[in-house]
């Protein structure tokens, strides 16, 4: 099963229990009450096996030829591509002879990144958002840069992540910037000490959300971009990613920097606290023990919702950064100022041209993996934030353009 699957028979279960409520499992599943449900009664009577859709590997039958796919994409990025989405299905059925509904030409166009010509979404009515019934149901999380030790020393960012059922502050510390490696090293701080959140609110940071318009072929084929280093681990996790679109949405994080910048920065300067490393091992030691005993409340219940981690997960591997490559002809990987050695193996004398996914742990230290096998690790270097960038090698596609995660150029460790 998929860790989404997973995750719905995990709160299926805890509605089976008693422990939650059916509407508050189909929230969390992101369903209707509705579905949630019918979910229930199939969770019930079959156990896990009721979760897996039944037509999973079929073809639908009413599912259009792939051809014709295409071939409304090429007619609504040329000869109407002035058309907004209603105009544009009248067109194709009147015209053009294809009988479609605007729902398909609009999910269609959507994930082949076509925007809609105009959005005519109301303003939306803002309203305090009730905690969470359990601990464990969601995680908020952001950073904050700001002078942390004084107007006389550079700024840096306080990354921090909070319960929202009990307002406990369950991870926190110093960073250079925002970043995927603090929002990583939060996460992996929360799953090893507590568990698998259900969910995590977040806002649009460049870490955490794909916000640009750059679509390689694969994503355009697939339907969708490709989430961000953070992204990825996320969805291995099975954890939902919940956006933000305004900071009042996020308010609780954002009182808990306010408070922060209050309490924190009084008890450092009292401690002559100017380092990033002593402000952590202040953190670690002292301040967030302090700071839940004075401000944790307790859940309405009892029970809490972080999920175990799954035996096979190699969290190391999960929680870190992600990079494809191909092993060249002198069986090596080249990441910026990094060599990798790929060594001989036991059935294979040579991987040069294979496709390998590298990655860097948050140590710093590199594993190359060969069919999630793996072949070659490496000494640790300097974490550099990933871009995304264009490959610039030619392609066989006319009009296909090839993105991948770039680590930039760094030295080893001494």
């Amino acid at each position: 099963m998929s860790e989404e699957e997973r995750r719905r028979c995990h709160l299926l279960q805890m509605a089976l229990d008693g422990r939650i409520t059916v509407k508050d499992a189909g929230e969390l599943m992101g369903v209707s009450y509705r579905h949630a449900k019918r979910l229930r009664r199939r969770y019930d009577l079959d156990g896990a096996r009721g979760i897996v859709h039944g037509n999973r590997g079929k073809s639908p039958p009413n599912a259009f030829p792939q051809e014709v796919k295409d071939h409304i994409l090429e007619l609504s990025q040329g000869k109407y591509r002035d058309f907004n989405d209603t105009h544009f299905t009248e067109k194709l059925i009147e015209v053009e002879g294809i009988d479609i509904s605007r729902e398909t030409v609009r999910e269609l166009r959507r994930s082949h990144g076509i925007k809609p010509k105009n959005k005519r979404r109301p303003k939306r009515h803002y309203r305090r958002r009730p905690r969470k019934d359990q601990e464990g149901m969601m995680v908020l999380w952001d950073g904050s840069p700001h002078r942390w030790f004084g107007v006389e020393y550079s700024p840096c960012c306080l990354m921090a992540a909070i319960d929202d059922a009990t307002g406990t502050l369950v991870a926190a510390r110093f960073f250079l910037f925002e970043g995927s490696e603090g929002y990583l090293w939060l996460l992996r701080h929360i799953v090893n000490n507590y568990g698998i959140p259900l969910s995590i609110y977040q806002d649009r940071h460049g870490s955490l959300c794909r916000n640009d318009d750059n679509w390689s072929l694969e994503e355009e084929l697939a339907g969708k971009q490709e989430p961000t280093q953070v992204g990825y681990a996320l969805e291995a996790l099975g954890v939902r990613s919940i956006f933000a679109l305004t900071p009042q949405a996020k308010g609780r994080v954002e009182r808990l920097f306010k408070t922060l910048q209050d309490r924190l920065i009084a008890e450092m300067a009292l401690n002559s606290i100017t380092t990033i490393e002593a402000a952590n091992r202040f953190l670690d030691t002292v301040f967030i023990k302090d700071f839940n005993k004075r401000f944790a409340v307790s859940a309405e219940e009892p029970i809490k919702a972080w999920r175990e981690t799954s035996p096979h997960i190699d969290l190391e591997r999960v929680i870190g950064f992600r990079y494809g490559a191909t092993v060249g002809n002198d069986n090596t990987v080249r990441l910026g100022g990094v060599i990798i050695d790929i060594p001989p193996g036991p059935k294979r004398r040579s991987y040069a041209q294979a496709k390998v996914e590298v990655r860097q742990l948050l140590d710093g230290s590199w594993r190359v993996y060969y069919k999630d096998k793996l072949i070659a690790t490496y000494p640790s270097t300097t974490i550099g934030e990933p871009i995304r960038a264009l490959n610039h090698k030619r392609t066989h596609t006319k009009g296909a353009k090839s993105y991948s995660w770039v680590y930039m150029a760094s030295q080893p460790i001494p």
